[in-house]
C-alpha cells in the first residue's frame, strides 16, 4: 500500500507514526494493500484556502478529504475491497488525498485537555474514513462514523501499547531520554 505524507506545514510531525497509522485503519477496513493514500499536513493559510475553496467556509479547518477513485466497501467477512469498475486493477487505486492543518489540531488538543498526537491520529482516521464513503451529516451517518472511528482509534492505541512492549510506552510519548516532544514544544505526557 502506497501512503505518502508530505509535511508543508512547518510543524515537525512524526510522519513514521501517521504512516502506522493510516497502515491500521486501512488494514481494517479491508482496502487492497496496495491502495494509495496521500496524507498532506499543511499549514494555516493553505488550510484556509482550501477550507474556503472547496467548503466555502472562512478560516482553517482540521481535516478536508478529497476521494479520487470511486470506491465500494467490502462486505463484513469479505474479500478486500472492490475499488472502482470491473476492468480496473485494485492495486493501481488512488483514494485520495487526507488534508491536516496541525497547528489547528494543536488547538483542538489543547481545548479538549489531550495529547496532540491523538488529535492528529484521529483526524487521518477521520479522513480516511470520509475517503471510504463514510460520512456525518445525518444522525444516523455520524453514529455509524463515530463508532467506527472511535473502534478503528481504540483498536491502533491497543496495538501501539502491545508494540511499545518492554518501553511501556505508547508511539509518539517522550523518549526515557526526554526526546519526542510534542507539536507546541511541550514534552508528551504519554
Amino acid at each position: 500500500m502506497g501512503i505518502e505524507i508530505a509535511n508543508e506545514s512547518g510543524v515537525d510531525v512524526d510522519e513514521g507514526l501517521l504512516v502506522a497509522l493510516a497502515r491500521h485503519v486501512l488494514d481494517d477496513m479491508r482496502v487492497h494493500p496496495l491502495a494509495e493514500l496521500s496524507v498532506l499536513l499543511v499549514d494555516e493559510p493553505a488550510m484556509t484556502e482550501l477550507h474556503v475553496r472547496w467548503m466555502g467556509e472562512d478560516g482553517p479547518t482540521d481535516v478536508l478529504a478529497f476521494p479520487m477513485d470511486e470506491l465500494r466497501l467490502p462486505q463484513p467477512g469479505g474479500p478486500h475491497g472492490d475499488h472502482g469498475g470491473p476492468d480496473q486493477d485494485p492495486a493501481d487505486v488512488l483514494l485520495g488525498d487526507v488534508v491536516i492543518c496541525p497547528q489547528v489540531a494543536a488547538a483542538q488538543a489543547a481545548d479538549a485537555d489531550h495529547d496532540v498526537q491523538d488529535e492528529l491520529d484521529l483526524l487521518c482516521t477521520h479522513g480516511i474514513l470520509h475517503l471510504l464513503g463514510y460520512d456525518h451529516a445525518e444522525p444516523e451517518e455520524h453514529a455509524t462514523m463515530f463508532g467506527l472511528q472511535d473502534r478503528l482509534l481504540a483498536s491502533w492505541r491497543a496495538a501501539a501499547t502491545a508494540a511499545a512492549g518492554s518501553a511501556g510506552r505508547p508511539p509518539g510519548s517522550p523518549r526515557e531520554d526526554g526526546t519526542g516532544a510534542d507539536l507546541d514544544g511541550r514534552q508528551g505526557t504519554g
